[in-house]
C-alpha cells in the first residue's frame, strides 16, 4: 500500500471513530411530550378531571381541560376543535362517557391517540343512545327516576330553550359514583351539568377512530354505560383495552389508573 493510500485509509478510520464517539457522548434528543386534552362527559364539568390532570402534570405533561357544551356531538366537537387549533405539536385526546362521542367527532391532524374512559365510541350515523339498548346491553340505570328532565335556557336552541337531562340528587352517589366518598359525591353533584336530550339521539359523524390509534378503559362496575356495551364499542374500533374494578366515575375514584392508561397512549407503548 502506498503512503497516500495508507494516509487516506487512516483518515477515514479516524473520521468514523470521531462520528461514533460523538454519537455515544451526545445526549439523546428527546421527543416532545404530547399535550393531553381531557374532555368531560355529561352530568359533570371540567373539575371531574382534576385528579387525573394533577397526576399527568406531575409527570411533566401539559394538560388542557376544555369546557364541553353538552349540546350534541357535532356542536361539541366543533368547540373542542377550536381548543385543539390553539395547540402546537402532538395531542392525546381523551374522552369520558359522552365525551367519547365528542372526541369521535373531533378531527385534527395533531391528534396522535384517542383514549376512551368509560366512554361511548359510536360508529358513523349511530346515536349514543343505541349503546344503551337494554336488549343487547342490559344494566344501565340511566332511566327515570334516576334520569330527570328539565327545560333550560339555551341560546343555540330554537326559541332559546332546550330540554336537558340530569341525574336526580338522590340517585347521584349510588348510580354515578358509588366508589367515591359521600363528600366527594356531594362535590361532584354540585358541579353536575345537564345534557341536551338531543345529544343522545343525534347521529354521529365521520369517526376519528377510523384513522387514529385508540385505547379504552372499561370500569366493570359501570351502571351508566354497561361494560358489555363498552367492550363491544372498544372491540369494534380496535382499541387496546383494559378493564378496572370501578364505577362510571373511575376518573375521580381512580385517577392514577386513568392517568397510567393515558401515558401508555401518549408513549405509544
Amino acid at each position: 500500500m502506498s503512503i497516500f493510500r495508507f494516509a487516506r485509509a487512516a483518515l477515514v478510520t479516524i473520521g468514523l471513530i470521531t462520528v461514533l464517539a460523538a454519537a455515544l457522548i451526545s445526549p439523546a434528543v428527546a421527543r416532545p411530550l404530547p399535550t393531553i386534552v381531557l374532555v368531560h362527559g355529561a352530568f359533570a364539568d371540567t373539575t371531574s378531571w382534576d385528579g387525573v390532570a394533577d397526576d399527568l402534570r406531575g409527570r411533566g405533561y401539559t394538560v388542557v381541560v376544555p369546557e364541553n357544551p353538552l349540546r350534541g356531538p357535532a356542536y361539541d366537537a366543533a368547540a373542542i376543535e377550536k381548543t385543539l387549533a390553539g395547540i402546537a405539536g402532538p395531542v392525546v385526546l381523551v374522552g369520558h362517557s359522552y365525551g367519547g362521542a365528542v372526541i369521535t367527532n373531533t378531527h385534527n391532524p395533531n391528534v396522535t391517540a384517542l383514549v376512551y374512559v368509560a366512554a361511548f365510541a359510536p360508529a358513523q350515523g349511530e346515536p349514543v343512545q343505541l349503546a344503551l339498548d337494554p336488549i343487547r346491553f342490559p344494566g344501565s340505570q340511566l332511566l327515570p327516576p334516576v334520569l330527570q328532565v328539565k327545560v333550560v335556557d339555551d341560546a343555540h336552541a330554537i326559541g332559546g330553550k332546550n330540554l336537558d337531562g340530569y341525574i336526580a340528587d338522590a340517585s347521584f352517589h349510588q348510580v354515578f359514583a358509588p366508589d367515591v366518598s359521600a363528600a366527594t359525591a356531594a362535590t361532584m353533584l354540585a358541579h353536575q351539568r345537564s345534557i341536551a336530550l338531543w345529544a343522545n339521539i343525534e347521529p354521529s359523524g365521520p369517526t376519528s377512530w377510523s384513522n387514529t390509534p385508540s385505547w379504552a378503559l372499561i370500569p366493570t362496575g359501570d351502571s351508566i354505560i354497561p361494560p358489555a356495551s363498552q367492550r363491544y364499542m372498544a372491540g369494534r374500533i380496535g382499541a387496546r383495552t383494559s378493564e378496572i374494578a370501578a364505577s362510571h366515575a373511575v376518573l375521580v375514584s381512580q385517577p392514577v389508573a386513568v392517568a397510567d392508561i393515558i401515558v401508555v397512549a401518549a408513549t405509544g407503548s
